[in-house]
């Protein structure tokens, strides 16, 4: 038996797969390797408190290295959640990153559950996440649930990935158009507030989310616009879903999605120009968009990150700061939109305008844009990248890309800028010798620096990346004492123990 197995939260049943971590309890050798899944003690946990198990899955043959100071735990999940089952209060372990394929984070942000332990007697207090906890992977929760062709929506489960549902959609007509490179999990787009290439258009992940289902940290279960319901506005209550998307994990855990789906284009052509200076390309962005083009991307590429592509990608594009456009709608329209995007983009002293009509050219380009942390990982074989990104109106974009160049090159730091320029968002890649500690020091300079240029043009710290653990100072002087009063308040409401995520944001 699991020690204190009697203080485990069990809420719910029917659990279709039920899948461990890697070790049973045994009283005298402590944690061991489940030699089959016979032996797995979640399965005969479940079978005590009378849930129906359809199959259990091992997920490890081995226990974890004994240099990892954290023990794994089990997780459960179930492929239709209306209760989640969570370890008992004892356990202060975490699921390794392996196990977990679609997680990523830029500035600490993962998805953990510390739990409080007991010593001596005494109830402690959690542990932050960052040392100890425990990491639910969801990844097998992998179902669509619901798509509505008619109402332009679809529910799935935090394991489907955006290229999974995109491939499922194909023959419908519709497509999900947030694309933030990688191919994430949606809920974990929601969970981030993930943007991307097409946000110019299409908005982010705060625009295309209807309805969420959300494990509360004490069991409840949570539908933020009501059960089943898929509406596009609203004016009932609070908004409850746009509480919870980009909430990082810490109020509780996402186990399915509505979300909104847009009509596939009619035609799409996607082009490059190069730029004779970042002031010019920024400022054909600008203009681009006061001529209201229907832009539907919109990238900008100093001449650093499109020499790094040139060499990555096998392009062949001049090594200048560079737009990456797309244009989406009729064929009618995108003669009209191309027409007076070359002449914008001429007026700035543009060159050497490259289109690309066919389907295999344009994932061609778009594949180089989406490579571009390996490409800029390249520069400097052997360093590390540290990536960070800022947001400003619209209007205040030239000054802050001039300002960052210049800022940039008096650093002495490698490093790129690449950004979604159409909605202000641009990030820069630098790269870093872990073991230089001068240099490391320069880097998160550099950051803080950046995050409060933006603050003073009225942006934000992060467009994309989120708060994490880097960036909790400049949140502070983003909204204010009373904002993070307000946000610590909401917070202490939902998870009064501070079980979710803890440490992270606030």
């Amino acid at each position: 038996m699991l020690p204190e197995i009697a203080e485990g939260l069990v809420l719910g049943a029917n659990l279709q797969t039920l899948w461990c971590g890697p070790r049973m309890w045994n009283r005298s050798a402590g944690w061991q390797p489940c030699a089959t899944a016979k032996d797995c003690p979640s399965f005969h946990l479940a079978l005590a408190r009378g849930l129906k198990v359809a199959s259990v899955q091992c997920r490890y043959a081995a226990p974890p290295s004994p240099a990892s100071p954290h023990c794994p735990a089990w997780a459960l999940a179930p492929s239709h959640v209306s209760h989640l089952w969570l370890p008992p209060p004892c356990l202060t372990c975490r699921l390794g990153a392996p196990e977990w394929p679609p997680g990523q984070s830029l500035d600490g942000v993962l998805w953990n559950v510390a739990w409080p332990w007991k010593d001596g007697g005494q109830s402690a207090t959690c542990r932050p996440s960052c040392q100890g906890g425990v990491c639910i992977n969801l990844t097998h929760m992998d179902r669509i649930l619901k798509l509505n062709p008619e109402d332009f929506s679809v529910v799935v489960e935090p394991g489907v990935t955006r290229k999974a549902l995109n491939t499922y959609l194909r023959d419908s007509g519709l497509w999900f158009p947030v694309d933030p490179g990688a191919d994430a999990s949606l809920c974990g787009m929601v969970a981030t507030g993930a943007s991307g290439t097409n946000a110019v258009r299409y908005g982010t992940m705060r625009d295309n989310v209807l309805n969420l289902e959300v494990v509360l940290p004490g069991g409840r279960l949570l539908h933020t616009a009501g059960l089943g319901r898929h509406f596009r506005k609203s004016a009932a209550g609070y908004n409850l879903t746009g509480l919870f998307v980009g909430s990082e994990g810490t109020l509780g855990l996402i186990t399915a999605a509505t979300l909104r789906l847009h009509p596939v284009p009619e035609a799409t052509v996607a082009a490059t120009c190069a730029f004779p200076s970042v002031q010019a390309a920024v400022d054909t962005t600008v203009h681009i968009l006061q001529a209201a083009v229907p832009v539907a991307r919109i990238e900008f590429l100093d001449e650093v990150m499109m020499d790094a592509c040139n060499r990555h990608s096998q392009l062949n594009c001049p090594v200048a700061p560079t737009l990456f456009l797309e244009f989406h709608g009729s064929e009618q329209a995108l003669a009209e939109q191309i027409q007076r995007a070359e002449e914008i983009a001429g007026h700035n002293g543009a060159s050497l305008f490259s289109w690309a009509k066919e389907a295999e050219e344009r994932r061609r380009l778009w594949a180089a844009r989406h490579s571009a942390w390996y490409a800029a990982l390249a520069l400097r074989p052997g360093c590390k990248g540290y990536s960070t990104d800022v947001c400003v109106p619209i209007s205040r974009l030239p000054e802050i890309l001039v300002q960052t160049k210049e800022d940039l090159k008096a650093s002495g730091l490698t490093g790129t800028i690449v950004g979604h320029v159409g909605d202000g968002n641009f990030h820069c890649i630098l790269l870093v010798d872990p073991e230089d500690t001068e240099e490391v020091r320069r880097v998160m300079a550099f950051g803080e620096q950046l995050g409060r240029r933006a603050l003073a043009l009225h942006g934000t710290c992060t467009g994309e990346h989120g708060i994490g653990l880097g960036k909790q100072q400049l949140l502070q002087e983003e909204v204010g004492a009373v904002g993070m009063e307000t946000m610590r308040q909401l917070k202490a409401m939902l998870d009064p123990q501070g079980l979710m995520n803890p440490g992270k944001v606030l």
